[in-house]
């Protein structure tokens, strides 16, 4: 390895270590930052996107019993993990603990009630109060969090596996696999992965290991779940599913390269593969040796 080589990796971890004080040249970079792809994406998905269907004065609709509620738990765990990378992102120029949970937790909140207020003009959708209630409840998580603890002991995951639903309504549920990862809420499942030992400090379990419940559905090939047709040949059963399975938290994990401290924290946001239990409101538990 090189000299130049060992200097750009040292000036790089120089970059990503955290402020011992107050930066306000980096506290100013993240505001600015996160507003300016904030209101770009907000633009972006205007035109791209809501451009192509009739406006409409603003309204609210009621979608709370649609996808059995995974869409629900889907903008939950957006506004928790989008308002966590805020936070972070405050810390590490040092920003007051205060600024971090109103101006950084709080990103999440805002950009995804931005989206609904886009949706509630759009005569296609409207504006959904569950979505608003799911979003303030994933910001809350995060914030109550850091005030009674002032760490993260409880954390919202994903995991995702394929279906063959998504073949039978790709136009709903996705035709390419990264549709599919936001669109197919049969693969998907929401994971609460609660810290084992930061609920128990005098333990001797392992920093990293989680317990993770997990939440999931099946059988959905559209959201009107009330109008699709019970099983048949055409529409599979509609079920609910519940997961009990480990996991690990991947910033329990000891390191002292930030580069590595920065990639954990993004990928803590996913649930690993392992072993699992699974009930299911039709099927009673089954075991997987490893889950996706």
């Amino acid at each position: 390895m090189s000299f130049q080589s060992i200097e750009a990796q040292s000036k790089f971890e120089s970059f990503l270590t955290p402020s011992d004080t107050l930066n306000k040249k980096r506290q100013n970079t993240v505001i600015i930052t996160e507003a300016v792809l904030a209101s770009a994406t907000l633009i972006g998905l205007n035109q791209v996107w809501y451009a192509d269907y009739p406006q409409s004065d603003f309204h609210f609709i009621n979608d709370n019993n649609e996808w059995l509620q995974m869409d629900k738990i889907g903008h939950f765990y957006s506004a928790y993990h989008l308002g966590r990378f805020g936070a972070e992102a405050l810390k590490w120029g040092r920003t007051s603990r205060k600024k971090q949970l109103i101006y950084g937790a709080g990103l999440g909140f805002v950009f995804l009630t931005a989206v609904e207020a886009l949706d509630g003009y759009s005569a296609e959708w409207g504006a959904s109060a569950g979505d608003i209630i799911a979003n303030a409840t994933g910001t809350a998580l995060y914030v109550s969090q850091e005030l009674i603890w002032e760490e993260q002991r409880i954390t919202p995951k994903f995991s995702f596996h394929t279906t063959y639903y998504a073949n039978r309504s790709p136009e709903k549920l996705g035709s390419s696999l990264s549709e599919q990862i936001l669109k197919d809420y049969n693969g998907q499942t929401y994971w609460l992965s609660v810290n084992l030992h930061s609920f128990a400090k005098d333990s001797k379990i392992p920093k990293w290991l989680n317990l993770a419940f997990g939440y999931g559905a099946d059988g959905m090939l559209t959201g009107n779940i009330e109008n699709e047709i019970p099983f048949s040949s055409q529409n599979p059963e509609i079920f609910r599913q519940f997961y009990l399975s480990f996991d690990i938290d991947l910033t329990k994990i000891s390191t002292k390269s930030h580069f590595f401290k920065t990639i954990f924290s993004v990928f803590n946001s996913i649930k690993i593969p392992a072993p699992t239990f699974e009930y299911s409101t039709n099927k009673g538990i089954k075991g997987y040796v490893i889950y996706f």
